[in-house]
């Protein structure tokens, strides 16, 4: 931190000495201890929170990134089932067209007959007895 070597530490000491005094020096040097913790405490937390505040910086930006992406991805996905239903309809449409063809326009049970109304509201029946499950 400060370039300082054992003989200027020695100076200090000696300097402290004579100017403090002997009876007060003790007490001098504990309270400028503390607040050398002090202040060393005080720069770690800062440089901590400074961390702290980049990293979550950084997380901030990649969820916004993460958040573009799926919405890149969603509208992607949305665009080809859009295409993909624009195309599937549009080949059910040639497969009537040549069913009708085939069958010819007025023939009975054309498909197209059977998409476009609506199912018999009559109740299904069947020929068979009713079998009881358990004999």
């Amino acid at each position: 931190m400060f370039d300082i070597g054992f003989s200027e530490l020695v100076l200090i000491a000696v300097v402290a000495l004579v100017v403090i005094g002997p009876e007060r020096l003790p007490k001098v040097a504990r309270t400028a201890g503390h607040l050398f913790a002090r202040f060393n405490r005080y720069v770690s937390q800062v440089k901590a929170d400074i961390s702290r505040e980049m990293e979550l910086e950084e997380l901030r930006k990649t969820g916004q990134q993460f958040k573009e992406s799926v919405e890149d991805v969603g509208k992607n996905v949305e665009e080809h089932s859009r295409e993909t239903d624009y195309v599937i309809r549009e080949e059910v449409g040639h497969a009537e067209k040549t069913v009708a063809d085939a069958l010819g326009h007025d023939a009975p049970g054309h498909p197209s007959d059977a998409l476009s109304s609506p199912p018999s509201a009559e109740p299904l029946t069947t020929n068979k007895p009713a079998q009881p499950l358990h004999e």
